[in-house]
């Protein structure tokens, strides 16, 4: 009898790990599910000043249509992704698109000192900003949750229901690259 009660014990301490487990692996999915939908809400942040600031510019610099169109057209593509791949990939294009056109508006003072622009523009820079900060910390929920679905023994629970999460990374090599400094 007492042999019994002890291994009913251990059924019971191994299905409450067991669930524990599992349920720590659901919690680290849902983590990243939510650090997603705060990238998602920022990159909608983003798309909703930038037909602002394209009109802004369009009145200084009307000539520059290439680089405004290219803007709009990489704005459209991250509206349109469907997937997060889709959505970093087409959010990274659309940061290099931004930054042409900053380039073209530095060509043009009387836009620089346009105080609408100003404001376009810082309330950008605070968006890339928020951004940044949440892929970081997208990154960080997608490093907890991978670990916790491919080391023993999360690996054995997650089985083949959990499949690994990809996360932010540098595409452009450019930015791996120490700055050249010269006086």
């Amino acid at each position: 009898m007492p042999i019994l009660g002890i291994i009913v014990v251990v059924i019971i301490v191994l299905a409450v790990w067991f669930v524990s487990l599992y349920n720590g692996i659901v919690t680290k999915d849902n983590r990243c599910d939510n650090a997603w939908q705060t990238i998602d809400a920022q990159l909608q942040r983003r798309n909703d000043l930038i037909p602002n600031l394209v009109e802004t510019v369009k009145g200084y610099a009307a000539h520059e249509s290439g680089t405004l169109e290219a803007v709009t057209q990489a704005r459209a593509a991250v509206a349109n992704a469907t997937t997060p791949e889709a959505k970093m990939q087409a959010s990274n294009v659309l940061t290099d698109t931004l930054k042409s056109l900053f380039a073209v508006a530095e060509a043009y003072p009387e836009l620089k000192a346009n105080t609408n622009f100003q404001q376009l523009q810082a309330d950008l820079t605070d968006t890339e900003n928020r951004i940044v900060y949440a892929r970081q910390s997208f990154n960080d929920c997608v490093l907890t949750y991978n670990n916790a679905i491919e080391t023993f023994p999360g690996n054995i629970v997650a089985g083949s229901r959990f499949k690994t999460r990809q996360g932010f990374e540098v595409v452009d090599t450019a930015a791996r690259q120490a700055p050249q400094v010269k006086f």
